[in-house]
Parts: structure tokens; C-alpha cells; sequence
């Protein structure tokens, strides 16, 4: 849509239905301090009983006014499109630490799960900071990042906003005084998320079934465990995120259901990375690739037999749940207990 059409929908529609259609509209009116105009008439006609003095605050006259209208909701307008619209990304390989040149192009499409192997150190985090800045080829590893098999423009990559790369990391620390529904609700909103309280709910009981330990509405979220916090914003990314891609790392230590957290994100057609040293997770995904002296050593598609062997590997990893929880509650550990 260009900005004509824009002008064209400001000039006969009221400001009510515009919100409406396009709540970020509300988000301009209150950047200008205008949110008290009439909503029941067009634009023009409710900037007409705006004194001059408040326009003048921000150098502008009427006119102005609604040219930027029209820009800010052509920018906004295409950025959800550009969102909404992402069905792949590819990786184009570039050197690893020792300027060997990785000789890989990687295409992973909507809801698909993609795990980062290999040693502590060795450049797993590299590549998800590849992923997160859209790197084209001006990063120490020279890796690009396309989308939907097309390269970007430093205009294109600006435009994103940091809005098509959810990043999960090892530490989150709140340092807001909120409930843990305050939190949600907040997100909601600022998010212009449709049915707040219902989707609250949701993210509320995704995140408690995801923790280790339950929490309430009520908990402060500065009080919420590393678990709980992980869980919480898994659920948020699930529910309420736009963004398409999701990099997650090292999930296995938050004390959270992992696996199924992984699952979930996928279920949203998201691009799921997942950096890990987990075997449970790593074979979850559909293919993972495998990190060595800072670069992309192979890429490895999960065959039938491994996915296979899941079944195995979670029995184990149950065991090792009985027995953390056993010692988390101060009970003793028994043959019993270890047995599969």
C-alpha cells in the first residue's frame, strides 16, 4: 500500500475506525501528545480542533501532521508483511576461526527445528549472533543470512527493527516490580495483542506447565526462578511474538520441559535454533549442525534410527528427573530410583 492509499483512508475514514484497523495509529496520536482528539471524526477535521499551540510544540503544521501519519503506517504496514510472509532463511557459509571457508548454504523453512552442536567455545553462540544481525557477509565469519532466498540491504535489515529474531539466552534477570500477570498484560498491549485476557491465560498456563516448579499470577516476576523465568518467556514467545525465527540457547539448563518447550515454538511455524550440549534435544530437531574451530563443520540430518533412539534417551533423562527432584526434597538415593 502506498502512502497515497494512506492518505486516502485518513481523509474518509474516522480516527475510531483507523485505530481500529490499525491500532499503531493510537501509538502516533499518543508520540504527539494527540490521543484526547475526536475519534468520531476524519483526521483532518479532529487536527482542525487541536490549538496551534500544541503542533507548534513539535514544529509542524496540520499537513505535516498527516504526511508522517502516512509514512509511519506505510513503514508499519510493511514490516508486518515482511513478518508475516518469512517461509525460509538461508545460511551461506562463510570461515571459521582458522580462515577455512565452510563451503555450506543451509535453507531452513517454517517450522522447522534446527539444533547447534558441538564444544563449549567453539562458536555456537557466533552463529546464533549471525542469525540475530542478519549478517551479510560483515561479520568475523563472513556468514550471510538470507531471507526467503533473497540477500538484504542495510535498508531492509533496519527496517526488521530487531522484530524477525526472538533470542532466548542462558540468563534473564527482571528487574520490574510486576506480577507475573502485569507482565503478561503489559507485553500484551504493548504487543496491540487482540483478546488480552485470553491470551494471557494461555501464556500464564503454558508457562506453568513448562516449569519445574508452579508459580502463581500473583508472583513477583523478580522472584520468579531461572526455570520459571525461562518458561515465562517461552510462553510469551509462543503466544504473543511475531517474530518468526527463535534462537534459543542452552535451554537445558533452566529446569524447564525442554523438549516440549522446543515442540511448542515449532507447532507456531517458527524457525526454532536451539544451541545445546543435550542429546534429547539435539535429536529432536530435524537437523543439527555441528560447530568446530568457530565454524560450521557439517550438517547433519537426524536419520530414522536416532529419532528412534528418543524414546531410549528419555527414559534416561526421566531417571536423572526422579533423582534431582529426589534431592531437591531431601530424599535419599536408592537403587530403585535408578533403574530404568
Amino acid at each position: 500500500m502506498i502512502k497515497q492509499d494512506f492518505m486516502e483512508i485518513i481523509n474518509s475514514q474516522t480516527v475510531a475506525v483507523v485505530i481500529k484497523q490499525y491500532p499503531i495509529a493510537d501509538d502516533f496520536l499518543a508520540n504527539y501528545r494527540l490521543s484526547s482528539i475526536s475519534k468520531d471524526l476524519i483526521f483532518p477535521q479532529a487536527l482542525d480542533e487541536v490549538e496551534d499551540e500544541m503542533l507548534e510544540e513539535f514544529g509542524l503544521d496540520r499537513a505535516e501532521i498527516l504526511q508522517n501519519l502516512c509514512v509511519f503506517l506505510e513503514t508499519f504496514s510493511q514490516t508486518e508483511i515482511a513478518l508475516n510472509s518469512v517461509l525460509s532463511i538461508t545460511i551461506n557459509g562463510g570461515v571459521n576461526k582458522l580462515m577455512e571457508p565452510e563451503n555450506i548454504s543451509l535453507t531452513i523453512s517454517a517450522g522447522e527445528i534446527i539444533s547447534i552442536v558441538g564444544p563449549t567455545g567453539s562458536g555456537k553462540s557466533r552463529l546464533l549472533n549471525d542469525i540475530e544481525c542478519l549478517a551479510q557477509r560483515d561479520t568475523p565469519t563472513k556468514r550471510q543470512i538470507m531471507v526467503n532466498g533473497a540477500e538484504l540491504d542495510d535498508l531492509q535489515r533496519f527496517e526488521m527493527d530487531g522484530k524477525l529474531v526472538a533470542q532466548l539466552s542462558q540468563n534473564m534477570n527482571f528487574v520490574m516490580d510486576l506480577t507475573a500477570r502485569e507482565f503478561l498484560e503489559m507485553h500484551a498491549k504493548s504487543r496491540l495483542t487482540p483478546n488480552v485476557n485470553e491470551v494471557v491465560e494461555k501464556c500464564f498456563q503454558c508457562a506453568n506447565e513448562l516449569a519445574g516448579e508452579q508459580f502463581s499470577e500473583d508472583t513477583k516476576v523478580t522472584q520468579l526462578s531461572g526455570g520459571q523465568s525461562r518458561a515465562l518467556m517461552i510462553a510469551d514467545t509462543a503466544y504473543m511474538s511475531e517474530s518468526p525465527i527463535v534462537l534459543i540457547d542452552e535451554i537445558e539448563n533452566a529446569g524447564i520441559d525442554r523438549r516440549q518447550a522446543v515442540l511448542l515454538l515449532a507447532k507456531k511455524d517458527k524457525i526454532i535454533f536451539v544451541s545445546t550440549h543435550d542429546p534429547l534435544l539435539a535429536l529432536s530437531a530435524n537437523k543439527r549442525i555441528v560447530i568446530k574451530n568457530g565454524g560450521i563443520y557439517k550438517i547433519i540430518e537426524t536419520s530414522v534410527v536416532e529419532k528412534q533412539s528418543l524414546d531410549g534417551i528419555e527414559k534416561f533423562d526421566n531417571v536423572l528427573l526422579k533423582l534431582r527432584n529426589t534431592l531437591r526434597q531431601g530424599g535419599l538415593i536408592t537403587e530403585e530410583l535408578i533403574k530404568i
